[in-house]
């Protein structure tokens, strides 16, 4: 039996006829760049996040980028994030210039710790060589951060917050939605994100009238007024206008898809508990559960197991931001991140997406089952 890890294909089998259609539009009215369906998708993207603007752009990266661009984040500036997620998400700050902070990870959400997030902000104060600017907290997975912690913290230190949510779309926390939080937040688009277009595309969320507008300057070369007036240094950041119809199909769906993305996680976490460390999702939050992720021992025994029986797995991430070649400059060793360090050695992702059927689902929780056996490590 086949078992996408992400499955795409039934999606588009499913929706076929509302991409086909939007895309019609784009290709019937020629405009492929800034087109209708682009307002179109911003407004509908702000009113599933509860948020006054969204600004599409071209990849999640971009998302992350242009806010920090907007707030003249640079050379000077200490930016707190976890060495625990996507280089994209710690790129974004050694591209300005600035200098990434790493906190290291709650052992049980796997997001920023916020004890170790202000023991970091002290320390870089007690030193004085850098400036705490903004903290880039991580939505895990599809699990929110604890903002009410981060929020209040940034707000005593007089820091900025941009939640990375580009995994969390369709989460939400004490009530609010994920992309609602801090001063701005960042999705993706990618395909392969619960809320995916055929190619790259990301978006920033925000309640600030201001930073909607340099944004919205920011990803067309900084201009201002017309085309040829360039009022600041900015990016060709635009989305496509077939990438924005594309979504807009997928938007009708979303929420549905992410109560199967619940309904799979709940039915894992059933039959794995005890064999393996499930994922935790504490009382006030909802995940959009981009990705399913258990805790193993015997991770990478798993994972040669579950490949003979066919069962796709990923590891996110395999080696922590600080131990990347790309970051060596900033003098991390081995050790300086324990938790982080810890979860990477045991971290396995296992197929998640709402085109599941009950049938895939027993095959992989019984591949599991029997890939462990007796070696399993039993878990509270």
């Amino acid at each position: 039996m086949t078992i996408p890890f992400v499955d795409l294909k039934t999606q588009f089998e499913a929706i076929e006829s509302d991409i086909r259609k939007n895309i019609d539009k784009v290709l019937a009215h020629g405009k492929y760049v800034m087109g209708p369906e682009i307002a179109e998708l911003e407004s509908h993207l702000a009113q599933f996040a509860e948020v006054k603007h969204v600004v599409s752009c071209s990849s999640g990266t971009d998302a992350l980028l242009m806010p920090l661009m907007a707030w003249g984040v640079g050379k000077g500036d200490a930016v707190f994030t976890t060495p625990f997620t996507f280089f994209a998400t710690a790129e974004v700050i050694g591209l300005l210039g600035a200098t990434p902070v790493f906190v290291d990870v709650d052992p049980v959400t796997y997001n920023i710790d916020p004890g170790n997030l202000e023991q970091a902000i002290l320390e870089i104060k007690k030193e004085q060589n850098l400036r705490p600017r903004v903290v880039i907290p991580v939505d895990l997975f599809g699990l929110p951060a604890e903002y009410d912690a981060i929020e209040k913290i940034a707000l005593e230190h007089d820091i900025l917050v941009l939640e990375d949510a580009a995994q969390s779309l369709g989460a939400e926390y004490m009530g609010r939605k994920a992309g609602s939080f801090g001063h701005a937040a960042a999705t993706s688009f990618f395909p392969a994100k619960p809320l995916g277009c055929y190619g790259d595309g990301g978006a920033v969320f925000t309640n600030d009238d201001e930073l909607a507008e340099n944004l919205t300057s920011i990803r067309v070369h900084g201009q201002g007024g017309d085309k040829y007036q360039n009022i600041r240094i900015g990016l060709n950041a635009r989305m496509d206008s077939i990438q924005a119809a594309i979504l807009m199909a997928k938007l009708k769906v979303f929420p549905e898809e992410i109560e199967k993305r619940r309904s799979l996680a709940k039915t894992y976490n059933t039959n794995l508990s005890g064999l393996v460390k499930t994922p935790s999702v504490s009382d006030g939050m909802k995940s959009a559960w981009a990705q399913y992720s258990i805790l193993c021992e015997k991770r990478d025994r798993l994972r040669e197991e579950l490949a003979k029986a066919d069962i796709p797995t990923a590891i996110y991430y395999q080696k922590p931001l600080h131990l990347q070649p790309a970051f060596g400059y900033l003098g991390h060793k081995p050790g300086s991140f324990p938790v982080s360090e810890e979860l990477s050695g045991k971290i396995l992702s296992l197929p998640m997406n709402p085109y599941m059927t009950g049938e895939q689902t027993d095959v992989v929780i019984g591949a599991v089952r029997n890939a462990l056996g007796e070696r399993a490590v039993k878990y509270k």
